[in-house]
C-alpha cells in the first residue's frame, strides 16, 4: 500500500498503509522488546528486572507514528491546494487486497480469540484472565477497525474514480492521519504512565491494607506499589505495630496476591 500510494499519488492508499505498516513497526519493535527482556532478565544492573523494556519500546514507537501522522496530514493538506493526478484503477486494486488480508487476519483471529491457552502458557505470557485470552481479542477488535479504515480508503477511490471527487482522497489522507495520531497518543499516555509509575492502582492497594489489617494492632503507615511488568507489581510497605510481628510473617499475608512479584515489609515496633 505505501509502495502504491507513491506511484499511484493517492493520500489515501498511503495513509491506510502507513496505519497498517504503524502496526507491523509496533509487532516488531514489541517482538526485539521481549528479545531483549529475556536474554537480559538475569542482569543485575535491572534492580527490578526488565519488565518495562516493552513499555520503553512502546513509548518510542509511539512518538515515531505520531510524527509520521503529522507528516501525512500536512501532505494531505498540501494535496488540496495542490492536487496531483491519482491513478484510481490501480490504487482501487491494492486497496481491495489491503482489505481482503484484514478480512483474512479477522477470522483467523475470530475463530481463535474466544479459546484460552493452556494454563501455562496463559502464565508465562501473562494474558490470559478468567479464562479468556483479552490481548488475542484485542487483536481481533483491532484488525476489524483496521478493516473498516481500508473501507473508507476504497470509498474515496472509487468517489474519485466514478464521481470525479479527487478531493475525497487527500480526505481520506486526513482522516487516516487522525487516526495514526490519535493511536499514538493513547499508547504514549498508556506507556508513560507505566514508566512514570503514574498509574492508578488503588483497588491492589486496598487489598494490601485489607490483608495486613489481619493481624491485629497494626497500620501501615507508608505503603509503595508500582509496576514491574505486564502483570507483575512491586510493593513496599512500612507498618507500626505493638505487637512482635516481623516483616517475613506479615510477607505471608501477601503471597496470594496476584501479580505481587517484588514484597518489602518494614516493621517499626511502637512503644508507647
Amino acid at each position: 500500500e505505501l509502495v502504491a500510494g507513491y506511484l499511484t499519488g493517492s493520500m489515501a492508499l498511503t495513509a491506510d498503509g502507513w496505519h497498517m505498516g504503524s502496526h507491523v513497526a509496533a509487532l516488531a519493535i514489541s517482538a526485539f522488546a521481549y528479545g531483549y527482556a529475556r536474554q537480559h532478565a538475569g542482569d543485575p544492573r535491572f534492580t527490578f528486572g526488565t519488565g518495562k523494556v516493552g513499555a520503553l519500546a512502546g513509548f518510542a514507537s509511539a512518538l515515531v507514528l505520531g510524527l509520521i501522522g503529522l507528516l501525512i496530514a500536512w501532505e494531505s493538506a498540501r494535496r488540496f491546494i495542490q492536487p496531483r493526478p491519482i491513478r484510481f484503477d490501480e490504487a482501487l486494486i491494492v486497496a481491495c487486497i489491503g482489505l481482503a488480508v484484514n478480512l483474512a487476519c479477522a477470522h483467523i483471529l475470530g475463530n481463535g480469540h474466544g479459546h484460552a491457552p493452556e494454563p501455562t502458557q496463559a502464565h508465562e505470557n501473562g494474558h490470559a484472565h478468567g479464562g479468556h485470552d483479552h490481548s488475542l481479542r484485542a487483536a481481533y477488535m483491532h484488525v476489524l477497525a483496521d478493516a473498516l479504515t481500508s473501507l473508507t480508503a476504497i470509498a474515496a477511490l472509487l468517489a474519485g474514480r466514478w464521481l470525479g471527487w479527487s478531493w475525497m482522497d487527500p480526505l481520506m489522507g486526513l482522516v487516516g492521519a487522525l487516526v495514526i495520531v490519535l493511536w499514538a497518543l493513547g499508547l504514549i499516555r498508556i506507556t508513560a504512565k507505566v514508566l512514570l509509575d503514574a498509574e492508578d492502582l488503588s483497588a491492589l492497594k486496598a487489598r494490601i491494607r485489607e490483608r495486613i489489617g489481619l493481624c491485629p494492632d497494626q497500620e501501615i503507615v507508608d505503603l509503595h506499589v508500582w509496576r514491574l511488568g505486564a502483570d507483575s507489581f512491586a510493593c513496599i510497605a512500612s507498618v507500626v505495630t505493638h505487637g512482635p510481628h516481623r516483616g517475613d510473617e506479615l510477607r505471608v499475608l501477601l503471597e496470594d496476591l496476584p501479580g505481587l512479584a517484588h514484597v518489602t515489609v518494614e516493621v517499626h515496633v511502637c512503644q508507647e
